[in-house]
């Protein structure tokens, strides 16, 4: 697509269109023993309902690969406005798009683009959405940046699922998730079937850890200009809602201006030094350099399998893809097994083995990075063990003072922690067994 003018193209009579066709309408090696080759198949691709998350580099990848694929009904979601440095990678979109919805534009630009499909944008959170609106989806195809929607979105298929009688997960009710995403010059994507398959939390340690600095640290013993910036970030932010609740920008001068000065004046009680514009903007941003082939070759991935789960035509992924063209270009398929302790997808309380001398902060530490949280809560039926808050600073003096006693002097072997966190979908019960 060189440039922005109208293409009138009747699909049917293009070559890419009689393909697809002469693919659902033959008998495949590679397709399950349920496949039936004919016309039908063509048409429920048309009439199968996708959601795409996310209309950044991978985003519009997917949405121009799925509708040149036949698929007929996308609606994406994206909360984002296109930003200048956007236009590098995301082709959708151009100089003058700078500032409106991504969701909106992208698609405009396919609705223009490819005649009789129609793209349905939505301008706003996935949170913002109920059970019912995922629920009408044939399938959700995630080209996402973020790790915590990841899980969001996860956590909302998983909760779909209805059970049989026999306490088997219900077909019928089951949309399965695939799920693609880049970094550089690597990339992967994986097709997941809720409570079927291995989901999101099942293998959250696939996922590149968040440069977090532990927030035990940087609340009661900061030791660097960057532990005063993720402090304001992290802590003060959410607690005082500036700028009438907005989230945090960093590419708005003001909201950096805002986190500047506090952070200047958290290192001044601790006498830091270092805090400047340029440490702030690196702490907010932690900008990881997306590629546009690695965005096209997972996109392209994605959207086969995809494919493949509309018409049956080959079997789909089993259920992991790992690509990378770091030294020439490498792949390779892996089979993910589920957690049978997953508190998303399974429901059971999750064991944590410890030493009962060791720190309650080691423990805190430890289910921080297990489970990529921000901030996390630590309570049991009687009281609360730890909390990170201006707004209750008794319990935050308690916390601190929880972290530097040993594990036994605050729980008992087999007790069960609630542990909560902006970055869960809902909490997770955690049962303490003491090891030797």
């Amino acid at each position: 697509m060189p440039n922005d003018e109208k293409v009138s193209v009747d699909p049917l009579a293009s070559e890419r269109w009689r393909s697809i066709r002469r693919l659902t309408d033959r008998e495949s090696a590679f397709a399950p023993e349920w496949f039936q080759p004919g016309p039908a198949n063509f048409e429920f691709l048309q009439k199968a309902k996708v959601l795409v998350i996310g209309a950044g580099g991978l985003g519009c990848e997917l949405l121009k690969d799925l509708a040149m694929s036949g698929f007929r009904l996308i609606d994406v979601i994206d909360m984002d406005t296109i930003d200048l440095s956007n236009l590098n990678r995301q082709f959708l979109f151009r100089e003058a798009d700078v500032g409106k919805s991504k969701a909106e534009v992208a698609a405009a630009f396919v609705n223009r683009r490819v005649q009789g499909c129609k793209v349905t944008p939505h301008n706003c959170r996935i949170e913002d959405k109920s059970p019912d609106f995922y629920r009408q989806f044939f399938m959700v195809i995630c080209g996402l940046d973020s790790i915590p929607a990841r899980r969001w979105i996860n956590a909302m298929l998983c909760s779909l699922v209805d059970e049989t009688a026999d306490g088997q997960p219900d077909m019928s009710t089951i949309v399965p998730m695939i799920d693609g995403g880049t970094e550089g010059f690597k990339g992967s994507a994986r097709v997941i079937y809720p409570k079927m398959s291995a989901c999101v939390d099942c293998t959250i340690d696939l996922y590149p850890p968040q440069v977090n600095f532990p927030l035990c640290t940087i609340a009661h013993t900061p030791r660097l200009p960057e532990h005063c910036i993720e402090y304001i970030k992290v802590v003060v932010w959410p607690e005082e809602k500036p700028f009438d609740g907005a989230d945090l920008d960093a590419d708005d001068p003001t909201h950096v201006d805002w986190v500047l000065q506090r952070a200047e004046q958290r290192a001044n009680q601790y006498n830091i030094r270092g805090v400047d514009r340029r440490l702030t903007l690196g702490v907010l941003k932690r900008i990881i350099p997306a590629v546009a082939t690695t965005n096209a070759v997972i996109a392209a991935s994605c959207a086969l399998e995809a494919l493949k789960l509309a018409t049956n035509i080959s079997k789909p992924l089993d259920n992991y893809l790992n690509f990378t063209q770091v030294q020439g270009a490498y792949t390779c398929v892996v089979s993910l097994e589920r957690d049978k302790n997953c508190f998303t997808c399974s429901g059971g309380h999750v064991p944590i083995e410890i030493h009962p001398t060791a720190t309650f902060e080691s423990l805190v530490t430890r289910v921080t990075e297990k489970f990529h949280l921000k901030n996390p809560t630590l309570e049991t039926a009687l009281r609360k063990l730890y909390c990170i808050s201006l707004l209750f600073p008794q319990l935050e003096e308690e916390s601190h003072r929880n972290l530097h006693l040993s594990i036994k002097d605050v729980l008992h072997d087999g007790d069960e922690v609630l542990l909560s966190d902006v970055a869960l979908p809902r909490a997770i019960t955690l049962r303490i067994r003491f090891n030797d």
